[in-house]
């Protein structure tokens, strides 16, 4: 699962996030939502046709069902609000993405996983029935304090809510991963790198 920022929008190398993509699909199915980086990204088409070529899965506000054993869950995506969306004057984005939620996936009739590139929009993921959400965008907070955690995200400012772990909110799941990049800042402190695997068991 790849949760957005896959390139950085001021220093893009295509072929780079191409062929990493190529190789994580030799390992298992890869689906892919985009990130605010992506939304600002001028060769945007050309990194998804890439990523199609590759065999990834683009879940660009679309939803797919995975079955095995007999089991189903629904897999949604959804596209980073930048695309529609700059800067959120009026406070539009919450609402938007309850209404794509509403017309993506059926939470009542089957465990639901959300790919999102925005952890701040919890409530919202929450509110929708979503069982588990996974998350990115945060970098961890960039410096993490003892005791404290990440010190700046982005649309979360100072001391964010969200930056890395797993959050609960009703009976939803929230993971948000600290990434393996970097952005606007080129240096992390207490803040190292991760790939998250997350493991499912049926329920009783």
């Amino acid at each position: 699962m790849i949760t957005g920022d896959l390139v950085d929008s001021g220093h893009t190398d295509i072929d780079i996030a191409i062929r990493f993509a190529e190789e994580a699909a030799r390992i298992a199915p890869v689906y892919y939502v985009t990130g605010n980086h992506e939304a600002r990204l001028s060769q945007y088409d050309r990194l998804r046709n890439g990523l199609e070529a590759a065999g990834v899965s683009m879940l660009e506000d679309r939803a797919v069902e995975l079955e095995r054993d007999g089991e189903k869950i629904t897999l949604a995506g959804l596209s980073d609000p930048d695309f529609t969306v700059r800067g959120d004057i009026f406070g539009e984005i919450p609402a938007m993405v309850s209404t794509k939620l509403e017309s993506l996936a059926d939470t009542e009739s089957s465990y639901t996983i959300l790919l999102s590139h925005r952890p701040e929009l919890f409530e919202s993921y929450a509110s929708s029935g979503i069982d588990l959400v996974l998350s990115g965008h945060a970098h961890g907070g960039q410096f993490r304090l003892p005791f404290i955690g990440g010190l700046v995200a982005p649309n979360q400012g100072l001391f964010p809510k969200y930056d890395a772990g797993v959050y609960m909110e009703s009976s939803t799941q929230m993971v948000v991963s600290r990434g393996i990049g970097n952005s606007i800042i080129p240096v992390r402190f207490n803040n190292r790198p991760e790939i998250v695997i997350v493991e499912l068991f049926a329920g009783q």
